[in-house]
């Protein structure tokens, strides 16, 4: 894992290109602490911040191929650099060094743009074509590895974070309230857009091609399930010849993410997904193997008793950190810097915590479970939108109370609601079924309360404007046909995996510590494999992930195999108001601060300040909105108010 920065063009400046890289690759020098390197010709710049994992002596970048004809630079792994390496030789490609970035080069050489189809990795790289004097950015399939652009005064320029691009000439960052509003509604910006206007995220799955031409961005991956009554489209053999084939290539996806020249370790959280991956770790090396935790000093979110149990039981090398919520409080400024974008929970803060420690325990590369609820249906919201159906379509069945009681044990506020709160929580005002949303509106029931916060000028500006009629949008056209589980798996893995997991809570906070994330559940063969098992075997009754359950259960202490989901979470408004106010929140969501960003109202928000400072127990919605409003304050003062500044200093 790296950090990549460059442009396409000529830049709006007189400055050489190589203070312009330099400027824009030390923005997100914290990626790749290890070396950096740039390359400039006539209309084109590249630069790279690296992080030494393959190859350390030879794998430098930028890099061009053994003819001089293309040069990359590449953020990421391709995990199936050996299998390729071995075909391209055999098609007469010659290589000089053992890198897995030589194997894009060649592999270009080979089948052009279409090669990204060829990798199994996670990544992001900008490719030259010095022949075609062609520029293509491309990213991975599911998102894992980010990347940016924009276009200023007819150069494009592109990164791995935002920063860089705001480093080079012609960038006034300026919050987009559309943006804005996804994030207060969906947790997330809707691809391409992001926080700030007019600047781009590269889709997962997709290129962007430049060239004398113009910019053209275009997928070259899709997730997709069958349609429902397409039992041709479903693995339809024996559950249990599924199982061993889902435990073969999950065996696989983890032996090729142990390719390194650095030691790996692994994030253990306690659950089933970290568990197996840890597991088949040991199985694939059984050398001493190093795994790490976070622990909450709050029981209510603490897992120590089942990160302990599998550390035991694995024999590994295991440390724990413990997360308290003063810890959140002051580490959250500057993780709405890595992020660069508003947060609706403070799940990153602990990460973050984590992957420092395991960067000064001298470790750069961790595998982790991340993806597993996606692919096989973890999450409580498929059993929570399967009972919605059922209480729909039955709605005078006498099952309807026991089963709303199962949904949730670990939220002790909900076992003493009533059963009316419970049906009107979870039921809503009669969703329709027809809905493609319909096993996320609950979801957004409880974000949509957060409007109310909205000031004068970002209403105007949203207007009519519906961040879930957009989404609907982006659906695919065949979306109406899958199975409602594949539905809400769609919403999830396409859309929520990218847009929040993987980035917020994943690359961003990792890679602020220059610790690489590998996820053995996100390899592209298990999720065709898994988009292929028939709902019932992820989901049966209301047991989560069941064909995974029984995949890899020898594998596990029966107290972990057979554990119910609990969500990963961490202590919300109470991290910043309950132990010692930190002076930044009072500061940021005053009434100066706010009038000054002009995106929420002051008055609302003040007293949305003073309930959660003085009430026991706050809501989701409550939570929410405090997140969002103090993080959206941070990220303006950050980018937006700092650039305003400095641009009235540079003016005076």
């Amino acid at each position: 894992m790296c950090g990549i920065a460059g442009y396409f063009g000529r830049p709006g400046s007189a400055e050489p290109p190589t203070e312009l890289l330099g400027r824009m690759i030390a923005t997100i020098a914290h990626r790749g602490p290890d070396a950096r390197g740039i390359h400039v010709e006539d209309g084109v710049g590249l630069a790279h911040a690296r992080l030494s994992i393959l190859d350390l002596a030879g794998g430098a970048q930028p890099m061009a191929d053994i003819d001089d004809e293309v040069v990359v630079t590449f953020n990421g792994e391709i995990f199936n650099y050996v299998e390729m390496r071995d075909e391209l030789i055999g098609r007469g490609c010659r290589f000089r060094t053992a890198s897995d970035t030589e194997t894009i080069l060649q592999a270009y050489r080979v089948w052009g743009p279409d090669c990204v189809e060829k990798f199994n990795g996670d990544f992001a790289f900008a490719l030259w074509d010095r022949r075609a004097r062609r520029l293509m950015l491309a990213r991975d399939r599911v998102g894992v590895r980010p990347a940016f652009w924009a276009r200023r005064g007819g150069c494009l320029y592109f990164g791995s974070e935002i920063k860089a691009l705001l480093a080079a000439p012609g960038f006034a960052p300026e919050i987009d309230p559309i943006a804005l509003d996804q994030v207060l509604t969906v947790w997330f910006p809707l691809a391409p857009r992001t926080i700030f206007k007019d600047i781009f995220e590269l889709p997962p799955g997709h290129l962007l091609v430049a060239d004398a031409d113009g910019v053209r961005v275009k997928p070259y991956w899709q997730l997709s399930f069958p349609d429902a009554q397409d039992r041709a489209g479903c693995d339809t053999r024996d559950p249990r010849d599924v199982a061993d084939e889902l435990r073969a290539l999950l065996e696989d996806a983890t032996r090729i993410r142990l390719r390194a020249d650095v030691p790996v370790g692994a994030y253990l959280s306690g659950g089933l997904d970290s568990s197996i991956v840890t597991a088949m770790m040991k199985s694939l090396a059984p050398e001493q193997l190093r795994t790490f935790s976070v622990a909450f000093e709050d029981a209510e979110f603490d897992e120590r008793p089942f990160q302990e149990l599998m550390a035991a039981a694995l024999g590994t090398e295991h440390r724990v950190i413990t997360c308290t919520a003063d810890d959140i409080g002051r580490l959250f400024p500057e993780i709405v810097a890595h992020v660069e974008r508003p947060l609706v929970r403070t799940g990153p803060a602990p990460l973050h915590g984590l992957a420092a420690f395991v960067r000064s325990q001298g470790l750069k590369v961790v595998l982790t479970g991340e993806g597993a609820d996606e692919v096989f249906a973890g999450y409580d919201l498929f059993k929570e939108a399967k009972l919605r159906r059922f209480c729909a379509a039955q709605p005078g069945s006498p099952r309807r109370k026991l089963l709303l009681q199962r949904l949730y044990p670990y939220l002790p506020q909900l076992k003493t609601q009533s059963q009316s709160y419970r049906e009107a929580f979870f039921l809503g005002d009669g969703d329709d079924l027809g809905d493609p949303l319909f096993s996320h509106l609950p979801r957004f029931r409880t974000m949509r309360g957060i409007k109310t916060f909205y000031g004068p000028a970002l209403r105007e500006a949203l207007g009519a404007y519906d961040a879930l009629a957009e989404l609907r949008e982006k659906l695919p056209a065949d979306f109406s046909r899958w199975h409602p589980l594949s539905q809400a798996q769609y919403l999830e893995t396409a859309f929520l995996l990218p847009g929040y997991i993987l980035s917020s809570q994943g690359d961003r906070v990792s890679m602020a510590h220059a610790v690489e994330g590998r996820f053995p559940f996100l390899d592209p063969r298990v999720i065709d494999f898994a988009t292929r098992i028939p709902p019932q075997l992820k989901l049966r009754a209301l047991r989560e992930k069941h064909i995974l359950r029984e995949a890899t259960r020898d594998l596990l202490p029966a107290a972990i195999a057979d554990r119910p989901k609990q969500p990963y979470r961490a202590p919300d408004s109470h991290a910043f108001l309950r132990s010692g106010r930190h002076g930044y929140v009072e500061q940021a969501m005053s009434p100066v601060a706010l009038a000054a960003a002009g995106l929420f109202e002051p008055a609302a928000v003040q007293k949305l300040l003073r309930k959660c400072s003085t009430s026991r127990a706050v809501g989701a919605r409550d939570n929410a909105a405090f997140v969002g409003i103090l993080s959206t304050q941070l990220l303006h003062g950050r980018f937006v108010g700092r650039a305003t500044a400095e641009s009235s200093s540079q003016a005076a």
